[in-house]
């Protein structure tokens, strides 16, 4: 079978899509549920119903996009990702697997495929946590990783609820088998592919995050009159954690740990103030469930020699903490077997940023591709993919989705 990607068309719909954002392309910013998410959302749609493909939308958001196969009985196989995107980013984190997944049909339309299985593009509602704190909300939903009763709790960064639900919640958890499989396509967000001129990544493990939460609060006072041996300096305790997140990710001595303290908020934020709270968020994730669970104690306890040190009370708090995934060999099999029919060289590499293929890895056998990205930047306003590398993965990936509909 004869597989020809428009790469052209490809770029002309990130470039389309890009145009929907809050900032100026190429800088991007597309929160959920936004005017500007809203838009790109119906610009999508239309694109897919040119293409023929059946569109419904669950009470979320999530959107899904199946082009019918012969048994319409058999589980689909579905492929996807997300077109949210966080304040002041790029334009192909997410929107690769949409686009490159939406030519991929096409292509096969074009070749006179037939699939025996329904495939079926899903996009996924607020992979980012950029608004309610929280990534993949969509999928962990779709899942079941995630209940409804939590999800209507949730909050924004405005303290206002999740409130863009057009249905029962309840509704939007997949039945068993809906999925034979499951396909991500995405840009690799790091260096490997592109340092080693090999065009296609093969996911065979997903990282999966934890994410913590500790309040530190100490005495506030006037810069000039509290003098150095009274103080209890919020932010100092702190300094000595954001220190110990990096020690203890080290320690493991594993390549896959990594740990980040990301969001600090300081109280009152005034040069000439002692700061009497500050607020922390770490990021602490791993391929090893264990290994990673082991930096949460570590950073625990070292909270606790540094409240009784430093005189602070610091309380820490676990947001969600995931289970790592293993891809399906039967997946990565198929995505084996299509890069060698399309003569393409291959790397079998470990995801250290998760993505909805975590949570879809619960529901149905699933795997990831990559393909490089300039310099490996991502989340950045230059982060690229050359037209070439999205030509391959599109290709890979629709070879991919015939085997598994066939």
């Amino acid at each position: 079978m004869q597989i020809n990607i428009d790469a052209e068309r490809i770029v002309a719909d990130l470039e389309k899509l890009a145009t929907f954002s809050d900032t100026e392309s190429p800088v991007i910013t597309r929160i959920v549920y936004s005017e500007s998410d809203q838009r790109a959302r119906a610009w999508l749609k239309e694109q897919c119903v040119s293409a023929g493909l059946a569109m419904r939308e669950d009470p979320l958001g999530n959107m899904f996009a199946r082009w019918q196969g012969t048994d319409a009985d058999a589980g689909a196989v579905g492929t996807g990702s997300h077109i949210d995107a966080i304040p002041h980013s790029g334009r192909f984190d997410g929107t690769v697997g949409v686009l490159g997944a939406l030519e991929s049909v096409r292509a096969l339309q074009r070749s006179g495929f037939k699939p025996h299985r329904s495939i079926e593009l899903l996009v996924f509602i607020s992979e980012e946590p950029t608004r309610f704190g929280i990534g993949c909300l969509g999928s962990r939903m779709l899942s079941g990783a995630l209940t409804p009763e939590k999800a209507a709790a949730l909050k924004d960064r405005q303290d206002q609820p999740l409130s863009h639900f057009t249905g029962p919640l309840s509704r939007v958890q997949l039945p068993p088998q809906y999925y034979h499989s499951f396909v991500e396509l995405h840009i690799e967000q790091g260096p490997i592919l592109e340092k080693e001129n090999i065009p296609i990544g093969i996911v065979t493990n997903i990282a999966a995050p934890a994410a913590m939460r500790i309040i530190i609060e100490g005495e506030g006072g006037h810069a000039g009159t509290v003098l150095m041996p009274e103080r209890r300096d919020a932010f100092l305790g702190a300094a000595e954690i954001a220190l110990a997140v990096e020690a203890a990710a080290k320690a493991t001595g594993a390549i896959d740990t990594v740990g980040t303290c990301g969001l600090v908020d300081v109280f009152p934020g005034l040069a000439n103030s002692i700061p009497s709270r500050v607020k922390l968020e770490l990021d602490i994730r791993d391929t090893v469930a264990t290994r990673r669970d082991a930096v949460l104690q570590e950073i625990d306890r070292k909270c606790r020699d540094i409240s009784v040190k430093r005189k602070l009370r610091i309380d820490s708090t676990i947001l969600h903490a995931d289970d790592p995934a293993g891809c399906d060999p039967t997946v990565v099999t198929a995505l084996v077997r299509a890069c060698d029919a399309e003569g393409l060289a291959y790397w079998r590499m470990v995801s250290r940023a998760y993505h909805d293929s975590l949570f879809m890895s619960r529901i149905a056998p699933t795997a990831m591709l990559f393909i490089p990205c300039r310099g490996g930047v991502s989340h950045r306003p230059d982060e690229y993919a050359a037209p070439r590398d999205l030509a391959n993965g599109a290709r890979v990936l629709a070879r991919t989705l015939a085997a598994l509909a066939s």
